[in-house]
């Protein structure tokens, strides 16, 4: 005869999975956020001709002070998603953190790179999401019977 199956360890083990899938998604993503922000910031730092100069914008900021805020966060994305391969709970806030403060960072630079930015903060929305969606696995109700 065979054994039936109530599927409860199915289920359970298919929701590891996704959420194991998600958070190396993310941890992917947000590594390759972080290196370009970081040549990124290189980049505006050596002051580039790759920039566009908008005079009337609203939030300017000298072209290197940009540099240093996307070389910082850059860097700590990077730290920030080697967290994430080791399924750390610390790297999963900070992730999400970290990649909104990319978001505001590339919406307030938008003018100077603003192909880049927009795709930018579509990355980092894409890891947030990941992040936000993604359970460690004993977050996970126990299924009870009776």
């Amino acid at each position: 005869m065979a054994a039936t199956h109530t599927g409860h360890g199915h289920t359970r083990s298919t929701r590891q999975q996704w959420a194991g899938g998600l958070t190396v998604f993310a941890g992917v993503m947000l590594m390759i956020a972080g290196l370009l922000d970081l040549f990124r910031g290189v980049m505006a730092i050596a002051e580039d001709d790759v920039f566009v100069s908008t005079p009337s914008y609203v939030f300017r900021f000298d072209l290197t002070g940009w540099g240093w805020i996307h070389l910082v966060l850059g860097a700590v994305a990077v730290v920030v998603s080697l967290g994430l391969f080791q399924a750390a709970f610390w790297a999963r806030v900070l992730g999400v953190v970290i990649a909104g403060l990319i978001i505001v960072a590339n919406f307030l630079s938008l003018p100077y790179y603003p192909v880049w930015s927009v795709v930018m903060m579509a990355f980092s929305a894409l890891i947030i999401w990941a992040l936000c969606v993604a359970r460690p696995e004993s977050s996970y109700d126990v299924p009870r019977d009776g």
